[in-house]
């Protein structure tokens, strides 16, 4: 059996045990466990770095759902028991990522490389761009999720006057460091994988370490590009009867701010799709 298939079944299994436990813990449902299973296949395939990529993602996204959940099911009207993610979540956080990660896969035939521009510009830039989806996913998630929790209001991201928490386009301080953080967890485990797995010269293997501060950049880049999408084209307003912010206009809803354009899952693919064009282009610079 050669690599390629040793990786799909191992893929499988992984994947397969993995969405078992997400589903009984309700961090996904059935769809995005349909979803989810493919996808994992494709990362696997392509190199076990992103395979470890997506689950340091996944795991540390769902952990940090359930942190205070209390208090988010409190303040969130679309609160779902451990963070309840369906396939359109799962493509909105994996669906680009997968797409580069095939055209990657058929151009390095399988085959784990280091960002080198004097290799391939091409291959360097997919994996730049691959690197800026996950921490722009795991910026946004650690944001959202640890920012709402912070002790102080947060403020709209467009005219910086405070606002109720679960408003969209609300940032505080905390969750902008969250951001940062969380794009450094996509990048060290990254680095420290490729770092075993490709084959590349001392030097240009050193210089992989560029990635992490790159990772850490798109996390808090990304975060912000999706607070300004989601104060500017999605509605939150605060509902009397619930006494919470929605994310859709009502006889007993206030408007906060946005335009009802987009829902969450597509603020999310527009930030993750610009922030992973611009980690693309810093990459060919960079390596």
């Amino acid at each position: 059996m050669d690599d390629l298939c040793f990786r799909f079944y191992l893929a499988l299994l992984i994947s397969s045990v993995i969405a078992a436990r997400a589903f009984r813990r309700k961090s996904v449902d059935l769809s995005g466990v349909a979803a989810g299973i493919p996808v994992m296949v494709i990362h696997t395939v392509a190199g076990y770095r992103f395979a470890v990529l997506l689950l340091v993602f996944f795991f540390s996204s769902s952990k940090l759902t359930r942190v205070g959940e209390e208090k988010k099911r409190a303040v969130d009207a679309e609160f779902k028991e451990g963070g309840q993610r369906n396939w359109r979540q799962v493509l909105a956080n994996s669906g680009i990522a997968s797409i580069l990660l095939i055209i990657l896969a058929t151009l390095a035939n399988g085959q784990d490389r280091c960002l080198d521009t004097n290799e391939s510009k091409i291959i360097t830039s997919l994996m730049g761009g691959i690197i800026g989806h996950y921490a722009c996913c795991n910026g946004d998630t650690w944001s959202s999720e640890l920012g709402i929790l912070s002790v102080t209001q947060p403020r709209l991201i467009t005219t910086f006057k405070t606002v109720p928490k679960g408003t969209n386009g609300g940032i505080t301080l905390d969750g902008l460091l969250a951001a940062t953080v969380a794009g450094i967890v996509i990048g060290v485990p990254f680095v420290l994988v490729g770092l075993i797995t490709a084959e590349c010269s001392a030097n240009v293997a050193w210089r992989q370490l560029l990635l992490v501060p790159v990772a850490a950049f798109a996390g808090l880049f990304g975060s912000l590009v999706d607070s300004f999408i989601g104060a500017t084209l999605q509605f939150s307003g605060y509902c009397s009867v619930r006494k919470k912010v929605v994310a859709k206009p009502g006889p007993t809803v206030v408007k906060i701010s946005g335009r009802n354009i987009l829902d969450n899952n597509s603020v999310n693919m527009v930030s993750v799709l610009l922030t992973s064009l611009l980690t693309s282009i810093a990459c060919i610079y960079i390596f």
